[in-house]
């Protein structure tokens, strides 16, 4: 058996954090360490730990408030197992999550980094949806410029890729887990396997719900790792890839009403795809908006 290192960083959390413990101490795959990293709460999250301690495969740490890149990075410089998964504290795994994707590690020894799907949950537990945006197989950068589409709740990846590239990047502060997606994929082999194996939590104080915020912040990452990996891409897949996250960004900003910033993000898709129809039919929704 193969041990599993799981990361859960936390702030503010106590009101959900036992139960995302629960679901990991509960997987089917028990050979599992779980590494939590609280990040200067000022709530009782430790009393709600208590309980857990005396699970020898729990362990705790705390650290002033910096971040949860921060966070994280503690966690991995603290971590044994020979791969590496992710729980943030208010979500939750399906118990059969770890036993299912180490088994597809184990038949494809070409991958690196196994996901999947995530049940959307409201602050009660609720099931909001199970729809899941389209995911991908390989190598996967091309895909990534155009959207996140690996969600680190469901992502179990081998510990030598962070030995060889490194771990959260500290200087992004929001969309930290893109930021290392795309760097990974650059060098190693994504697999998705199909499923939901993991429920995210909706919450309307997550920082992930500033799309605003987080636009700019996805810019400036894909801008970033073009300037030092995008030889990894020819440059028809770089303007796809270019054209598409542009796109997107000018639909958002067109259904809240952001003409200026929409008009700008069209005008960047139409520099690299100017022939594409998927940036057309941007163009058509930026200039006739739905009422």
């Amino acid at each position: 058996m193969v041990r599993v290192s799981v990361v859960t960083p936390t702030y503010n959390r106590a009101r959900f954090l036992p139960e995302a413990v629960a679901s990991v101490l509960a997987q089917t795959y028990s050979d599992l360490e779980l590494i939590i990293v609280d990040d200067g709460s000022v709530d009782d999250t430790r009393k709600v730990l208590e309980p857990f301690f005396a699970d020898g495969r729990v362990r705790y740490f705390y650290q002033e408030n910096q971040g949860q890149s921060h966070a994280r990075n503690l966690a991995l410089e603290h971590a044994d197992g020979d791969f590496i998964a992710f729980l943030d504290s208010d979500d939750l795994w399906s118990p059969d999550k770890l036993e299912k994707q180490l088994a597809v590690l184990r038949e494809r020894p070409e991958v690196d980094i196994v996901h999947g799907d995530e049940a959307m949950i409201d602050e009660q537990g609720a099931v909001i949806s199970l729809e899941n945006m389209k995911r991908y197989s390989g190598r996967i950068t091309r895909r990534l410029l155009a959207d996140n589409s690996v969600s680190i709740t469901t992502a179990l990846v081998r510990r030598r890729c962070f030995d060889e590239m490194g771990g959260f990047d500290t200087s992004v502060g929001v969309a930290d887990d893109y930021e290392l997606w795309l760097r990974f994929s650059a060098r190693y082999c994504f697999y998705y396997e199909p499923g939901i194996v993991a429920s995210y939590r909706v919450m309307a104080d997550q920082i992930s719900s500033d799309k605003r915020r987080r636009f700019a912040a996805n810019e400036r990452i894909i801008l970033t790792f073009l300037a030092r990996y995008g030889g990894v891409l020819s440059p028809a897949e770089r303007r796809w890839g270019l054209a598409r996250f542009y796109c997107r960004k000018a639909r958002y900003f067109t259904s809240v009403g952001d003409r200026g910033e929409a008009m700008s993000a069209i005008a960047k898709a139409l520099r690299n795809e100017p022939l594409d129809s998927v940036v057309w039919k941007a163009l058509y929704r930026v200039m006739v908006p739905r009422r």
